[in-house]
């Protein structure tokens, strides 16, 4: 296989995986806290032609030490957190985060010894919900659509007594209201646990619009994610507001995703068309008698 063939084969296949990139950013343009990807390609291999000095010869435009590339791969996708516009809903349980932040939540899983269990994961769909949970006749839970538990600063769910009304207030303080004895002072059911991303490049995207961190990695360290805390001591805290009766949506610009479309598409098509005239001239040669 020449020079062109493999140029065109590896670069084919990562424009492939930047095409797929591309169809699930515009997939998701209406699901709600969604988060667009972006593709990083560089270089798999730069060779530089060693040839004698009587290669240059008069008329030859070659130069000497010609440069070769071997193809471009996708070395990197990377999550982009930006914030998307806000949709005002009305809905009390509905949540949106105003700047940089993830609701923490708690989703089941099996450990490596087949053992049910629960893992801590992070969204901005903030479209929650508030339902029972067996066990416990006199409250209802925040949850997600799915049904997971939404946590607190204290890592125990936020928990509502049952007839309550929630009201959230902007540092995420939940204070629930009894419908049925409007007198009777708030109760506190929590705070919502807020965390920033450090490293939006580690976190892993499970579906669902979640994501999680390796498990080697220690959440408690901070390296990926840190705790939202309304202190006064993180100024960058204070750029953090939630927003009750409203949902975030998806920051994916279908503007930029079509001509990213079309860019690639036609990167795509300029490698296709490479490979197939190395294919021919590879033919050419072959069908040549002597």
């Amino acid at each position: 296989m020449n020079h062109s063939m493999i140029n065109s084969l590896v670069s084919m296949q990562g424009l492939q995986q930047k095409l797929d990139i591309v169809a699930n950013n515009m997939a998701n343009i209406n699901t709600t806290g969604f988060k667009r990807k972006e593709a990083t390609f560089h270089d798999v291999l730069t060779t530089t032609m060693r040839q004698p000095d009587t290669f240059q010869q008069v008329g030859r435009l070659s130069p000497l030490g010609l440069t070769q590339g071997w193809g471009a791969k996708l070395s990197q996708i990377q999550t982009l957190m930006a914030q998307g516009s806000l949709q005002q809903t009305d809905l009390p349980t509905d949540l949106a985060i105003e700047g940089d932040a993830l609701f923490e939540i708690t989703i089941p899983s099996v450990d490596e010894n087949g053992q049910a269990g629960q893992r801590t994961a992070w969204t901005r769909d903030g479209a929650f919900s508030l339902k029972a949970q067996p066990g416990d006749l006199e409250n209802v839970y925040l949850t997600t659509q799915e049904g997971h538990l939404v946590m607190g600063t204290d890592d125990q769910p936020i928990r509502v007594p049952n007839y309550h009304r929630i009201q959230v207030n902007a540092d995420g303080t939940v204070v629930a209201y009894n419908n049925l004895l409007p007198d009777q002072p708030p109760v506190q059911a929590g705070s919502l646990k807020l965390v920033q991303v450090v490293r939006p490049q580690l976190m892993q995207n499970i579906g669902d619009n979640m994501y999680t961190i390796p498990d080697a990695i220690d959440p408690a360290l901070g390296e990926v994610l840190r705790v939202v805390a309304f202190d006064g001591a993180n100024p960058e805290a204070a750029k953090v507001k939630v927003q009750q009766g409203f949902l975030e949506q998806s920051n994916v610009n279908l503007t930029e995703e079509m001509t990213e479309l079309m860019l690639t598409q036609r990167a795509f098509q300029l490698n296709a068309k490479a490979l197939t005239s190395a294919d021919n001239m590879m033919s050419l040669a072959n069908s040549l008698r002597g």
